[in-house]
């Protein structure tokens, strides 16, 4: 593996290095091919799809100054996401191509930074890295754009400090004052605030650059700490922040996340070989694992944070023999993993208290220790490790283009996440909610039985299994199950629109607009709750406040195309003709193919004898529809009005 250099004889250095740095590169996007046909999954709709931050100006002034306009403060992702919407709108591949390029990107600085600091085997470990496949869910995933864009900043910011510091040479840290050095840091420091406002696990790198330092120089002087200190407090201000939006506006508080500190302890010691075993043995890969069970009074549980704690141990009382190398990776490793080692509440332990994107920033210190010990080893034998270094990349690919391809579409990953875990509630849910989608209400409800049946309390399964009792035309079935929803989270405005829907299909509208009242005070840009209540009121007959609803809805969700077509009909009732035919044709425009909506704007301007305009419409309600009755009888009241021979 050693022999695998970018110094090619015969090459001058940067065309060495361009090939080489091309080379992991290209891999990396041969391997994440699959991925590029990849389409929306899981949360994607509230970073891009459904973001509504992406569709305006004031939306980028909302990413940058609104910390609670979106579910995480990582205003240069939503940036990215701003920028590539107005370049390719909702098409998923652009994202994923970003995505790759970043990832790859990364490698390639891996490798730059491995070297200077003089690590075996080192544009093994960046293709290794660019090729692992615990990074797919990374990767593969748009709304982790997070990981992929502040690794690479953080990496970038790695190198300044590298170079602020001398690290790359046997500098001396007093002339770290020259011109060129202040630049690296400030650079770095750029880089670092980058990096946090892309994910705020970025705050590691204070210390990682500490770790560095020890590793390099076998002591830590406080003029080498001090430049140090800003950087930490910024990055701790900011990940603080981080974890108060995770438990009071993501919503990681209540039972799942009550733990004393020794079973978060216990949690910490088993996450840190679980990750370290899947950068060994990257098999059984899946997007939700088995949330572990943690109870201090098991004894065996005790056995991982030890075996940690005896590891760094023993690399310490080694160090002299084998170098404070083993040691500085093992702790890099453990420091960039710690906000997600169970000390901090995040939302993800509801299902599992690990995840593959969790260590996307951790695993290339291991990565780099793993690859410079094999190196070292076979650095008498070239031929044999590069045979080595091929079969690794080769089998490392093979495995990220499978994994990559659980990730081709919503319905593929909770598949796939099941035949892994089916004990995943969450996927259960997920893809009963899918299914109802598609028509499929049978094998939806059965999911949705699963999850109750796995996790009792789950009041979205409940409040979706009522929806569905509904759509097989169980109204007085449905009704339980969202009660029982409300029961169990009262301030949930989808779970009050669902039962305010079925109240509505039953006949109980003074119940219904209860229901759907409640839903819009606790979630006013609720643009669907609106529009339903509108329906109600249209029902009711109190016309002149479902005119004010659906216009409310449409404020908030201008392509909301049912109430954008109940509005016109509505002012049609109210014989507000002319505003009734803007909204038609505004919906016409939107959607040109609806030949229902024709025939109805085609009827009012026959009201209205504009003949000539309402035979232009039903002309093309009849391509659509050739065989539709009724157009055709309008039609022939049409050309009778004109004085025309029915065609």
């Amino acid at each position: 593996m050693t022999t695998i250099s970018a110094d090619t004889s015969g090459l001058d250095r940067r065309t060495s290095l361009a090939m080489w740095g091309g080379l992991i590169v290209l891999m990396a996007c041969l391997a994440y091919t699959p991925a590029l046909r990849a389409h929306w999954i899981w949360d994607d709709d509230a970073y891009v799809t459904e973001n509504p931050t992406l569709r305006t100006a004031g939306g980028l002034y909302r990413i940058w100054f609104d910390v609670r306009a979106l579910p995480q403060y990582y205003p240069l992702v939503h940036t990215t996401f701003w920028i590539e919407y107005r370049i390719w709108g909702a098409n998923p591949f652009g994202y994923h191509l970003v995505n790759i390029l970043l990832h790859a990107a990364s490698a390639v600085l891996l490798w730059r930074l491995l070297r200077r600091l003089s690590v075996p085997g080192a544009w093994v470990a960046g293709a290794v890295f660019a090729l692992h496949p615990v990074s797919v869910e990374s990767v593969a995933w748009v709304t982790e754009r997070k990981n992929v864009l502040s690794v690479l900043l953080y990496l970038a910011s790695l190198h300044c400090f590298v170079g602020y510091y001398g690290l790359d040479r046997d500098g001396d840290p007093t002339r770290r004052r020259a011109a060129g050095e202040i630049r690296s840091y400030a650079s770095g420091v750029v880089f670092f605030v980058a990096a946090m406002l892309s994910k705020t696990v970025s705050a590691s790198l204070p210390v990682i650059v500490a770790l560095l330092i020890w590793w390099k120089r076998g002591r830590l002087t406080r003029g080498e700490l001090i430049p140090l200190a800003p950087v930490a407090v910024f990055g701790a201000t900011l990940g603080l922040l981080t974890a108060w939006l995770e438990k009071h506006h993501v919503g990681a508080e209540g039972a799942e996340w009550t733990m004393t500190f020794l079973e978060r302890c216990l949690v910490a010691g088993r996450a840190l070989w679980f990750y370290a075993w899947k950068l060994i043995w990257p098999v059984e890969l899946t997007f939700v694992y088995p949330r572990w069970r943690i109870d201090s009074g098991m004894p065996w549980l005790y056995l991982f944070p030890l075996a940690v704690f005896a590891v760094i141990v023993t690399l310490w009382s080694f160090r002299d023999r084998i170098g404070r190398g083993p040691l500085t990776a093992v702790l890099c490793f453990v420091t960039a993993l710690g906000p997600a080692l169970g000390f901090f509440d995040v939302y993800p332990m509801r299902y599992s208290y690990v995840a593959d994107h969790f260590q996307y920033h951790a695993s290339a210190a291991l990565i780099a220790l793993a690859v410079a010990v094999a190196a070292s080893l076979l650095a008498r034998s070239p031929t044999a490790a590069r045979v080595a270094a091929a079969v690794l990349l080769i089998a490392l690919s093979t495995l990220t283009w499978r994994q990559a391809g659980s990730y081709r579409d919503e319905e593929t990953l909770w598949r796939k996440t099941l035949a892994r875990n089916p004990g995943a509630w969450m996927a259960h849910n997920n893809l009963g909610e899918i299914l109802v989608r598609q028509g499929k209400l049978d094998e939806g409800i059965e999911h949705y039985l699963e999850t109750l049946r796995l996790k009792p309390d789950h009041a979205n399964a409940r409040s979706n299994l009522g929806a569905a009792l509904a759509s097989q035309g169980k109204l007085d079935e449905a009704v339980a199950p969202l009660r029982e929803a409300l029961s169990l989270t009262p301030d949930v405005a989808q779970i009050r629109l669902n039962l305010g829907i079925v109240l509505f299909q039953l006949g109980r509208l003074d119940e219904a607009v209860s229901e759907l009242a409640e839903a819009i005070r606790l979630a006013p840009d609720y643009a669907r709750a609106h529009e339903m209540l509108a329906t109600v009121f249209a029902m009711q007959g109190r016309l002149g406040e479902a005119v004010d609803r659906y216009e409310d809805a449409l404020r908030l969700a201008p392509a909301l195309s049912s109430a954008r077509y109940n509005l016109a009909q509505t002012l049609q009732s109210l014989g507000q003709l002319d505003r009734a035919a803007v909204h038609y044709r505004e919906h016409l425009r939107r959607h040109p193919r609806d030949g229902q909506a024709r025939v109805a704007l085609a009827a009012m301007l026959i009201d209205q004898e504009r003949l000539a305009e309402a035979r232009s419409e039903l002309d093309q309600a009849l391509r659509i529809r050739p065989d539709d009755a009724g157009a055709r009888e309008l039609l022939s009241e049409v050309l009778r009005r004109q004085g025309l021979a029915r065609p």
